[in-house]
């Protein structure tokens, strides 16, 4: 077996296309898995339309299959294995790297053995949503985890909770014992609810962060926005009685926070992509290695593989071949996502 098929970035601008490459070399700490379902994510199409990604770049993070070799250095799977998880798609640093294949490399440290009450196409909604509720909630906001839940119940901000990370982040954080207030559209309410939020506000309402500090009784002091477009309806939401912290899913200008709210921390930004352990260039910028990320994301995934196994926490909805099967069809998902057509829900593909 040499050659495989992927989804790749074209020369031309804004283009992805299915070629046949070089099945990627196994390295020593990683597993080559044969894809059974990926998971679309919006940071796959913004790698091909906004230049992220090189030509030749593969593309795709979240993946499920079965383990067909492993490295050297790898203990925790062996072939024949489930294996779900993500992969750094879009790599300038390694253009093997992405989850769009049939045939993939990935990291063992930062992937989870499939339950058995699990199926393949719910794994492959897992990967980077699993990876960045860890960075989020436990290593930023510093939450109590679900192995040692709160003694009594803190309220917890999400803002853009019909995300299909936020709907799994509510499960963790009920889980860690909190109060979950959520924004979303009320065409998505029960959607959030169903996920376990006490409360939900409609994001688009002027008395929103009026209504979340009164429900809250000023003592609100952690805010998740799994959008980045929160930022000042958290901070008005947020306690000005005493300290709080925001953290965000994606980059923003963090002025309004100060202006708004004097006690609010932040902005902090996390990338799920620290948690491979690896050098990587990111808007143009080397980042490098953070071996810190790749051990708590390693920990947190032993709690989260749990915490799935033992049905406290369920995968989204996925939305299976919707456009189609395969590659084929999971290049015109992205299209999908392009358009702003997915929510509450995450779009899956069967190889």
């Amino acid at each position: 077996m040499d050659k495989t098929q992927a989804i790749i970035v074209l020369e031309e601008q804004n283009g992805a296309a299915i070629r046949d490459v070089p099945v990627p070399k196994l390295r020593d700490d990683c597993v080559l898995v044969e894809v059974k379902a990926i998971g679309l994510s919006p940071t796959d199409w913004k790698h091909i339309d906004f230049g992220a990604a090189d030509a030749g770049s593969r593309i795709g993070c979240d993946y499920a299959g079965l383990v067909h070799d492993v490295g050297k250095k790898v203990s925790r799977f062996r072939k024949g294995d489930r294996i779900a998880g993500a992969v750094h798609g879009g790599d300038r640093t390694n253009h093997d790297n992405g989850a769009f294949a049939h045939y993939i490399v990935a990291k063992a440290d930062v992937a989870i053995h499939v339950p058995n009450n699990i199926s393949d196409v719910e794994a492959a909604t897992l990967g980077v949503s699993l990876i960045t509720i860890g960075q989020s909630l436990y290593k930023t906001l510093k939450l109590p985890l679900p192995t040692m839940p709160a003694l009594e119940p803190f309220p917890l901000l999400v803002h853009a909770g019909s995300t299909s990370t936020a709907l799994l982040g509510i499960q963790f954080a009920k889980a860690s014992g909190l109060t979950v207030v959520a924004t979303a559209s009320p065409y998505n309410f029960d959607h959030v609810r169903m996920a376990g939020a006490d409360a939900v506000f409609d994001y688009k309402s002027p008395t929103c962060s009026e209504d979340i500090k009164r429900y809250t009784e000023n003592t609100l002091c952690y805010a998740w926005d799994c959008m980045g477009t929160g930022i000042e309806l958290c901070a008005n939401a947020l306690s000005d009685a005493e300290p709080s912290i925001y953290t965000t899913l994606n980059p923003v200008e963090g002025s309004p926070l100060k202006r708004i709210n004097t006690r609010v921390n932040g902005p902090y930004f996390t990338l799920a992509y620290d948690a491979f352990g690896e050098e990587y260039v990111w808007m143009e910028e080397t980042v490098p290695r953070k071996p810190d990320e790749i051990e708590f994301a390693a920990n947190f995934l032993l709690v989260a593989s749990s915490l799935l196994a033992e049905g406290v926490v369920v995968p989204v909805k996925p939305v299976v071949n919707s456009t189609g099967e395969g590659l084929e069809g999971a290049l015109v998902g992205l299209d999908e996502l392009r358009a702003g057509n997915v929510s509450g829900s995450k779009l899956v593909y069967t190889l």
